[in-house]
Parts: C-alpha cells; sequence; structure tokens
C-alpha cells in the first residue's frame, strides 16, 4: 500500500496490549490484602499500647490522689497493704479510714479485683504502690504492672 508522508494508518493493536490479565489483577489483590493486614496488625498494637497507658496514667492519678489526702491528714498514720483490706466506709469512720478506703475502691475501679496497692511511710519518705494485672500489655496472661510514686513529706511520721 503506498502511503504518502504524513499520513497516519492505524496497526491493529495486539492481543496481549487490550487491558489486564487475570494474573495481574490476582497480584494486585494480594498485594493490597498483604498491606491491610499489615495496617490491620499495626492498629490492633496500638490500641493494645494505648489501654495499657491508659492503666498506667490512671494508677498514677490514684497514687497522686492519695498523697495528697496523706498530706491534707499529716497526723494519720497511712501505712496500709492489701493483706489488711480497707477500713470499713461507716458513719463514724476517722478521715484516714475513709481515705484507704476510698483508695481501695479506686484501685479495684480501674483495674479489678485482683490489683492490690500499699501505703509505706518510713521516717519522712512516703511510697504509694500500686500493682494491677496487664494481661493487654504484654503476651503473658500472668502479667502483673507495677507504678510506684515515693515522695518526701514535712512533718510525717
Amino acid at each position: 500500500m503506498l502511503v504518502s508522508r504524513g499520513t497516519f494508518v492505524p496497526r491493529a493493536k495486539a492481543r496481549y496490549e487490550s487491558g489486564m490479565t487475570l494474573i495481574e489483577v490476582l497480584v494486585t489483590t494480594v498485594i493490597l490484602a498483604i498491606g491491610l493486614m499489615g495496617a490491620a496488625m499495626i492498629q490492633l498494637g496500638a490500641l493494645k499500647f494505648t489501654d495499657s497507658s491508659r492503666m498506667t496514667s490512671q494508677a498514677s492519678f490514684i497514687a497522686y490522689d492519695m498523697l495528697d489526702r496523706i498530706r491534707a491528714n499529716p497526723a494519720a498514720d497511712y501505712t496500709w497493704s492489701r493483706a489488711e483490706g480497707a477500713p470499713a466506709s461507716a458513719a463514724n469512720a476517722s478521715v484516714r479510714d475513709l481515705d484507704l478506703h476510698d483508695f481501695e475502691a479506686n484501685i479495684h475501679g480501674f483495674a479489678g479485683e485482683n490489683a492490690n496497692g500499699s501505703v509505706v511511710i518510713s521516717d519522712s519518705e512516703v511510697t504509694v504502690s500500686i500493682n494491677w494485672l496487664d494481661r493487654r500489655g504484654t503476651h503473658a496472661p500472668d502479667a502483673w504492672d507495677t507504678f510506684t510514686l515515693t515522695t518526701r513529706m514535712e512533718g510525717s511520721q
């Protein structure tokens, strides 16, 4: 066929250029699925560590609250551990007893009945410790986490 210069004659497209094959679609789907699974795993890890961090923050708030109560009532002996059990909340209970009852109730409220706490007063140093079961923050079923706050108090026992 005689074609003059500048004249365009379209060629027929080859069969392999007419679209995506099934294998290309499957490979793309697999790559996308792997990427989505990776993003989901990152999200699950973030949720797990966020929960563990929330528990630590809550323990910090409770410990600082207890220290504020001790500062407000410096004449009372706040030494206490979970083994003793908190004093009952009664109408004739002392401020110390009510504070320790609230301390124990706050610990159980945020971390469950297995959680425990203690207050140790030695000379002018006060240590408040809170322990709780942190299954989500670690991969062990019996992993305990502890928050300990130690401070010096003027005029303490």
